[in-house]
């Protein structure tokens, strides 16, 4: 994704996209992962034994010191970590600092956006209407949402609710994301999915969508008649008891014990300022990423998970559905120690020697992870004001010495890797010698896409200026060879990680129509200026 803070979040789930036979393979590894591979216990067919509690009390002492190694190592300003057996909590700590610079130290108390571990959330109320009998997970989006439309019309009239959760929709990666930061609502980013095309056949690979859950939160807000806000609020955060948690960028800008959002730019960490003109954007995607928590709220959040949707006395949610929203829908490609499956805002890993249901999350500038194992009760939450793989490191690591696994260093495998991952995004660097851009007014004027609707391009000193969306977002574009150039918005691009924009110029040398790396490519028509008679 050109926009950093935008790829970062989603799940890193090593997107290994399928290319040939994909309903086939799908079906073979998901035979594999039931029958062949965990949850099966590899030691004579019998469960591993549950640590004693002198040996808890070690694997939770050595853990710790983990976590605190690697939050240096990953330079990461603050994080806390809770951790759940049974119905207790076991491990609750805070480490680090909410601020970079300052002295007011996390703890488990400190409010976090969790991102799209939000999804979970929205599932979770989707599974509450299905228990009402208000829809089934297989009937048709349209006869529920009569105005849902994709871009192939067979598709449109397949299109079940449980396909709105499922990562399997045949869009590009985060189809039309970018709407989020320059203001556009939920109604327009769920109208617009009409006109995004897809890159694969329905149902057949996995890509991760954030839109397809503002659907979700439509037929919610259709059946109940309230806002998705309320909803969580009123269905989930208080019954759950999760009384400081909240929804919207109201309850975080209220919440007296904050972490402070953190992004690393030229090698320095550092908070972003509580006026950023972006925080907004995470919340008008909040089906898919705008609840704000603490580790203590989420153990309860984790209790109804190993609960198979019963907290205390309560079921809130089925038994049936609960085990539905945590069932493989897809393939997702390789990592975290085995074969990961998209199931409804939860990812279904084979491990040894039982799977994990974990899902991420990031913000611009927290990072989430939340994973749990049904089959031993037991489950963790790491909270952190830092865009890292530093959360789902230590969820492997508590996995790997909790269940007795070979020993691993997940927090310098991951950094590795994620190092690597970095130097392979980085931008090719311009030819030499650079063809010079043609005359600005060759360029400026206005343009327009049906996801992404007009926008204009106005010269500037350096390059060209895009005045986007109901925001009039503006993104800079500096040249780098001839009709290509390199796009940043200011305070939310990082250096390499620029947008690729690229005018296509007509035969009267003038610019047709400008092509961004938005959605796979995003193409801008000019809209031809009108002449006095």
């Amino acid at each position: 994704m050109p926009l950093p803070t935008l790829s970062l979040f989603y799940p890193h789930c090593r997107r290994l996209w399928l290319t040939a036979y994909p309903g086939f393979l799908f079906f073979l590894w998901l035979v594999l992962s039931l029958t062949l591979w965990p949850p099966a216990p590899a030691a004579a067919g019998e469960a591993p034994a549950k640590p004693t509690p002198e040996k808890l009390k070690e694997i939770l002492a050595d853990f710790a010191q983990y976590a605190e190694q690697g939050r240096q190592a990953w330079e990461v300003p603050g994080m806390a970590i809770a951790i759940v057996q049974g119905d207790q909590i076991i491990f609750a700590k805070g480490f680090g600092v909410r601020k970079v610079g300052t002295k007011e130290a996390v703890e488990e108390h400190t409010i976090f956006q969790i991102g799209s571990t939000s999804k979970a959330f929205t599932a979770a109320l989707a599974a509450m209407l299905a228990d009402g009998k208000k829809f089934g997970w297989q009937d048709r989006v349209i006869d529920h949402l009569p105005d849902f439309r994709m871009y192939d019309p067979w598709v449109t009239r397949e299109f079940q609710v449980e396909d709105l959760m499922a990562q399997r929709s045949g869009l590009p990666p985060y189809s039309g994301d970018v709407q989020a930061f320059l203001g556009f609502d939920r109604t327009q980013m769920i109208h617009s999915l009409r006109y995004i095309k897809p890159v694969t056949s329905f149902r057949s690979q996995y890509a991760y969508q954030n839109g397809l859950f503002l659907a979700v939160a439509s037929l919610v807000e259709k059946y109940t008649g309230k806002s998705w806000e309320t909803n969580v609020q009123e269905r989930l955060l208080q019954p759950l008891g999760m009384s400081s948690s909240s929804v919207g960028l109201k309850g975080l800008q209220q919440a007296k014990n904050v972490a402070f959002l953190h992004q690393k730019k030229d090698g320095q960490v550092a908070a972003l300022p509580q006026d950023w003109p972006y925080h907004f954007w995470v919340y008008t995607y909040g089906p898919a990423g705008g609840v704000n928590s603490n580790v203590l709220d989420m153990t309860k959040w984790l209790r109804l998970q190993l609960g198979k949707g019963k907290y205390q006395d309560k079921q809130l949610i089925s038994e049936a559905n609960q085990a539905f929203l945590q069932t493989p829908k897809i393939l997702a490609g390789t990592g975290f120690g085995g074969m990961n499956f998209y199931c409804q805002g939860w990812v279904y890993s084979s491990r040894h020697p039982y799977p994990l249901i974990w899902h991420n999350g990031g913000t611009s500038g927290h990072k989430t992870m939340v994973a749990f194992v049904p089959q031993a009760g037991i489950g963790i939450v790491v909270l952190s004001n830092l865009i890292t793989n530093l959360p789902e490191a230590l969820a492997l690591q508590f996995y790997d010495l909790y269940f007795q696994n070979p020993p691993r260093d997940w927090v310098k495998e991951m950094k590795a890797e994620e190092e690597k991952a970095k130097e392979s995004q980085k931008l090719p660097e311009s030819p030499k010698p650079v063809a010079p851009p043609l005359a600005w007014d060759r360029y400026t004027g206005t343009y327009k896409n049906e996801v992404y609707g007009p926008i204009t391009v106005a010269a500037a000193k350096d390059g060209l200026v895009v005045t986007m969306g109901p925001k009039k977002a503006q993104m800079t574009l500096r040249p780098w060879d001839r009709d290509n150039f390199l796009g940043s918005i200011e305070g939310m691009t990082k250096p390499g990680e620029e947008s690729k924009a690229t005018f296509k110029i007509g035969g009267d040398g003038r610019a047709r129509s400008l092509v961004v790396d938005w959605d796979g490519e995003t193409e801008f028509s000019r809209l031809e200026e009108k002449t006095a008679p």
